[in-house]
């Protein structure tokens, strides 16, 4: 009797190990689809009116005459969090992350997926998120404009 009580707490015991704990803290990147049973109708505007959410296909038509490495420059803004950890590596590898999904702007979603937590995922994306690939440069060169003004969402 003593032994099954005490497996009992051991059991509890480990399932309650800083470790897993710390594993479940770590936000991860999980692709636009993962947000569409909460936010169907952010979701299907979206993906019906952003360019963004169809951006690979920008790399794949332009990939002619480029470089593996030009190619891989373009997927800093074409695509989900290349280069951090969890986000896009390849097509084949990370195929939910291949475009430049809702997690570009809000941020890293596993955490508020799991919990539902709002407080786990940027709510209020302000333009200065749109600089790090809607630079002066290319909105002149490319003539877009971010998404925050497109009314996708």
């Amino acid at each position: 009797m003593k032994i099954k009580k005490w497996h009992g707490i051991l059991v509890v015991f480990l399932l309650s190990w800083p470790a897993g704990a710390e594993q479940q803290k770590t936000n991860t990147y999980v692709g636009s689809a993962s947000c569409r049973s909460c936010h169907e109708k952010q979701y299907e505007s979206f993906m019906n009116h952003a360019r963004k959410s169809r951006s690979f296909e920008s790399v794949q038509k332009m990939k002619k005459g480029l470089t593996d490495d030009e190619i891989r420059e373009c997927y800093s803004c074409h695509t989900t969090a290349y280069g951090k950890k969890g986000g896009f590596i390849d097509p084949a590898q990370t195929p939910e992350l291949k475009n430049a999904g809702c997690e570009v702007c809000h941020g890293p979603g596993k955490l508020h997926v799991d919990t539902q937590d709002s407080s786990q995922i940027i709510r209020n994306v302000t333009i200065d998120s749109c600089r790090n690939c809607h630079t002066e440069d290319r909105v002149n060169a490319f003539r877009y404009k971010p998404t925050i003004y497109a009314g996708s969402h």
